[in-house]
C-alpha cells in the first residue's frame, strides 16, 4: 500500500492508499477539503470535528442523491426488475451504498487521526 501526503484544511495526514487509487483519493481529498473549507469560512463553526462531521455529511448526502438519480435514471431506461418478495423496492440500493458510506467515514476517521473518531 502506497502512502500519500496531503493537506485537509490546512493541516497534513498521512493517507494509505492502494496501487493505482492515487488519482481517485486525490480527487476524495480535494472534495473533502473543499467541502470543509467552505464550512469554516462561513464562520460559524469554528471546531474542526464539527466541520469534519457536517462535511460528510453533506458529502453522504450528494453521493445519495447521485446514486438516486442514477437508480431513477437506469429504470427508465432498463426494465424494471420484480421486487424479491418480501424485499422493499429500492432496499437492494441502500443496500449498495451501505459499503461506500462506511469506506468515506473510515477515510474520514483516518485522516482526521488525532482529533478523534466521527464516530
Amino acid at each position: 500500500m502506497k502512502q500519500l501526503d496531503v493537506q485537509i484544511m490546512g493541516q497534513s495526514y498521512l493517507l494509505g492508499c492502494p496501487e493505482g487509487g492515487e488519482t481517485r483519493l486525490l480527487d476524495a481529498v480535494e472534495k473533502v477539503d473543499a467541502a470543509m473549507c467552505k464550512i469554516r469560512d462561513a464562520g460559524k463553526i469554528k471546531a474542526r470535528d464539527r466541520i469534519a462531521v457536517l462535511a460528510a455529511l453533506n458529502l453522504a448526502f450528494e453521493l445519495s442523491e447521485l446514486e438516486a438519480n442514477a437508480f431513477k435514471a437506469s429504470r427508465h431506461t432498463t426494465p424494471a426488475a420484480a421486487p424479491v418478495r418480501g424485499e422493499a423496492p429500492g432496499t437492494a440500493q441502500a443496500d449498495a451504498a451501505q459499503p461506500q458510506l462506511a469506506a468515506l467515514l473510515q477515510r474520514l476517521d483516518s485522516a482526521l487521526g488525532v482529533d478523534g473518531r466521527l464516530l
